[in-house]
């Protein structure tokens, strides 16, 4: 962090994400901050600036190097705390603490107790929140999409479908070019494969055999007669497919069942031919459903229904922890959720 970088965030003043600290006096208090960045989106804590914004620094030793690094040891687990020192002149120094780490990570403790951060203030973490934070590392590390696929061989993945995730990178430039062409390999990067076994991940998003292992690959698709689902049916198909095919197989239905509305533009001599939702938000759609759907439930699915008033997309699956449907209505932080499914499907 350079120092015209500091004067700025100091002009503006302590938020949710920086603290000042006086000197290394206050090193256990600016701890217990960076335990609460560790345990939220990161953070830093600036010493040698006043709660006022000033930036007066302070004298650095070997000491002060000490105190700082035994102080950092106080952390369960270890965390990935940053030291810089910026020269501030006239021999004062300001340290900088920056602190960040992966949800799955969470949560930290300092000296046995894990902190949190509301707005400018760090206080001690509530009990049941702690607890909530352990489950969700728990699960994490025991994710569904880890765990290695039951009965499943390189042979039985959709290599072409693997092939064209490879083109679809290089083309969006998150890989380059040179880049192998072995399935295998491909797979290795996207964390698909490890030490040769096949994971579960890599069965949703490119298998080419579900039953009777995997019945919740399935794609529902549905149009009613009506505005009701009891309304008389008047097509109704379920498949089982791999993550790519079901949504290219989801839009090709909806383009064929939905009305076709047809205008001639002023001025020209071409038909514009126009869908009741456009294109690329039933795409976006599509992928958010297949994307965030919860794949470990055996009974779960993608169902697609079409209305005489209405086209409705459900799947399985729940919201992350602190997020509820009245607050998505709303300004909302983002909490993503990144599993192993999600590394082969394109960005949105």
């Amino acid at each position: 962090m350079t120092l015209d970088t500091i004067q700025n965030l100091a002009a503006k003043g302590e938020s949710e994400k920086v603290e000042f600290k006086k000197s290394t006096a206050q090193l256990k208090p600016a701890a217990q901050t960076l335990c609460a960045f560790l345990n939220d989106s990161g953070g830093a804590v600036i010493i040698g600036v006043t709660d006022a914004g000033k930036l007066i620094g302070q004298e650095v030793s070997d000491k002060t190097r000490r105190e700082i690094a035994v102080v950092l040891d106080g952390f369960e687990p270890p965390a990935p705390v940053t030291v810089e020192y910026v020269d501030l002149g006239s021999g004062k120094t300001l340290i900088v603490l920056t602190a960040a780490a992966p949800a799955d990570a969470h949560p930290f403790t300092f000296e046995g107790r894990a902190f949190r951060r509301m707005q400018t203030t760090t206080s001690v973490m509530p009990q049941e929140q702690y607890e909530g934070m352990l489950l969700e590392r728990a699960h994490a590390r025991r994710r569904w999409e880890n765990q290695a696929a039951v009965d499943v061989t390189l042979a039985d993945l959709d290599h072409e479908e693997i092939l064209r995730t490879r083109e679809a990178a290089v083309q969006q430039r998150r890989i380059s070019a040179g880049t192998s062409t072995d399935v295998g390999d491909i797979l290795d990067r996207l964390g698909l494969r490890r030490d040769g076994v096949i994971t579960q991940a890599a069965q949703v998003l490119y298998g080419t055999r579900f039953l009777p292992d995997y019945p919740q690959a399935m794609l529902k698709l549905g149009r009613f007669r009506g505005t009701r689902i009891t309304g008389d049916i008047l097509d109704n198909r379920q498949e089982h497919l791999h993550a790519f095919a079901a949504v290219r197989e989801a839009i090709a239905w909806l383009d064929r069942t939905l009305p076709l509305a047809a205008r001639f533009p002023d001025g020209e001599i071409f038909r514009e031919d126009r869908l009741p939702v456009p294109a690329d938000a039933l795409r976006e759609i599509l992928l958010n459903a297949v994307m965030h759907r919860d794949y470990s439930n055996p009974g779960g699915y993608v169902a697609v229904a079409v209305f005489d008033d209405r086209i409705e997309v459900r799947s399985i699956g729940g919201l992350p922890r602190g997020v509820t449907t009245d607050s998505l209505a709303g300004p909302h932080p983002s909490v993503p959720r990144p599993p192993p499914h999600r590394r082969g499907l394109p960005p949105h």
